[in-house]
């Protein structure tokens, strides 16, 4: 037995590391080839390429990483033309998954994907694509599989892999007592985003605020987590303002602050499964803002926010609104005032039961088995 699986960036690698893992646990004797980055590859999974050979970095390079993720695409077509594997998946990247994946069913391959591309949000249109490009569906978020089943998709919710991973980690107290930070003291912890052009807008902002908060609260103690591959200097700003770093590969990692502040994306899901109030901020090129305030869908930007009936239970400070001044005025009342925090704390009780607890991965392996009994 043989199975194909790709992932094209960095969470999707983790992501398909464990569904590696899995696929081995059940198919002991079956062969893993992929476009593999170094989880998956460490997880067992033989690289047909390496993940990185579908990084576009920066503008400049789009013409030549074009014409590479080309050959990567043409190599793996040929590889299993010859080697048939009896079933592929396909972790998120849909830009190139959902192609890839067209190409694969023609050879009569079953292709799963992992992850659904976020269509519900904006690119409804895309669904056409999906269905040609896919046998079934496995979503991470719990509205995902009515909203695809309605537009003729195979769809299924198979839990969420940050509510699998929230359980576990630091408490409040060891992860302050690992900081070195008084069991009393405050921890406020700001997330600036991961990506560069988020870094540089984020990073001067959350530094300005972190002044202005020590300002109000003398004592407060603030931890901003470093993703892997994100450069110390990147957050020099953040460190001169008092700020002291946590590398969030590190062993027991669980960002279980007293309050957040925290640019959009998954972080701000973790974070309420962390049960940390949090304030969501988010700041982009105008022409980005332009574009999606005609494209998204939703009032939301925050994935618990979307999730609990796209209502903002996290307040959201996008664009415009997200100044030094607003920031301020929203995360006062998060120190200073228990309401706002309970307010908060109790709809992310409503967002665990949504998601529930699932393992994730033993979900996507049984739908693999699905599609080999349908052979």
């Amino acid at each position: 037995m043989r199975f194909f699986i790709s992932a094209g960036e960095t969470s999707g690698d983790m992501h398909a590391a464990t569904v590696v893992a899995e696929l081995q646990n059940r198919f002991p004797a079956a062969s893993l080839h992929g476009i593999a980055g170094s989880r998956m590859q460490a997880a067992g999974c033989l690289p047909l390429h390496d993940m990185a050979e579908l990084n576009v970095m920066g503008f400049g390079e789009v013409l030549a990483a074009l014409s590479r993720i080309r050959r990567v695409e043409e190599s793996v077509l040929d590889w299993c033309k010859e080697q048939r594997p009896d079933v592929a998946v396909l972790v998120d990247f849909s830009s190139f998954h959902m192609r890839l994946g067209r190409k694969l069913r023609k050879l009569g391959i079953p292709v799963i994907h992992f992850i659904a591309p976020k269509l519900w949000a904006w690119g409804s249109w895309r669904v056409r694509k999906l269905i040609r490009s896919q046998d079934a569906l496995a979503c991470i978020l719990p509205f995902e599989p009515e909203w695809f089943g309605e537009r003729g998709v195979d769809a299924r919710y198979v839990g969420n892999p940050s509510a699998e991973a929230c359980v576990a980690g630091w408490t409040s107290a060891e992860l302050k007592q690992h900081l070195g930070v008084r069991e009393e003291q405050t921890l406020l912890a700001l997330l600036p985003g991961s990506r560069p052009q988020e870094l540089r807008t984020h990073v001067p902002l959350l530094a300005e605020v972190l002044q202005q908060v020590r300002q109000h609260a003398p004592d407060i103690a603030c931890v901003v987590p470093v993703a892997p591959g994100v450069e110390m200097h990147a957050l020099d700003a953040l460190w001169q303002a008092g700020a002291v770093p946590l590398k969030r590969e590190e062993q027991g990692y669980a960002l279980r602050a007293d309050l957040a502040v925290a640019v959009s994306g998954t972080a701000t899901l973790e974070l309420a499964l962390w049960d940390v109030p949090t304030l969501l901020v988010y700041k982009t090129s105008a022409l980005f803002a332009f574009l999606a305030r005609r494209l998204v869908q939703l009032r939301c930007a925050g994935l618990a926010n979307i999730i609990l009936g796209d209502k903002p239970v996290m307040p959201e400070l996008i664009q415009q609104a997200c100044t030094v001044d607003n920031i301020m005025a929203h995360l006062l009342p998060l120190l200073d005032d228990g309401t706002s925090a309970l307010a908060q704390r109790e709809a992310f009780k409503e967002l665990r039961q949504r998601l529930g607890q699932h393992r994730v991965a033993a979900n996507v392996v049984d739908m693999v088995g699905q599609q080999l009994a349908n052979r």
